[in-house]
């Protein structure tokens, strides 16, 4: 596998604390989406360690494709319903 896999064609609305520290799934297979559970383990793929600031919520990406990540960028817009579960395409592809 050389691209990810698009989780969702949405992004997630979590509840972030500040001083807590997230891992951000990046390889689309986690089933405690928009986290990792480690199912990247054997791939190229590493989660996104990040911090909140504040506490709050926030969109978060589950295409993956965000250039933002771990935050929604409207990436999705790109995906329809069709794509969830299959790689993304390579960005000089979409």
């Amino acid at each position: 596998m050389s691209n990810n896999i698009i989780a969702d064609n949405q992004p997630v609305l979590v509840q972030l604390e500040k001083g807590k520290t997230y891992q951000f799934c990046v390889c689309g297979y986690s089933h405690t989406q928009p986290f990792c559970d480690d199912s990247h383990l054997g791939t190229e793929f590493e989660p996104i360690y990040f911090t909140a600031e504040k506490t709050e919520q926030r969109w978060l990406c589950q295409c993956k494709q965000s250039g933002n990540q771990p935050y929604c960028d409207g990436s999705h817009k790109a995906y329809s319903e069709d794509d969830i579960g299959l790689e993304a395409p390579n960005k000089d592809d979409s």
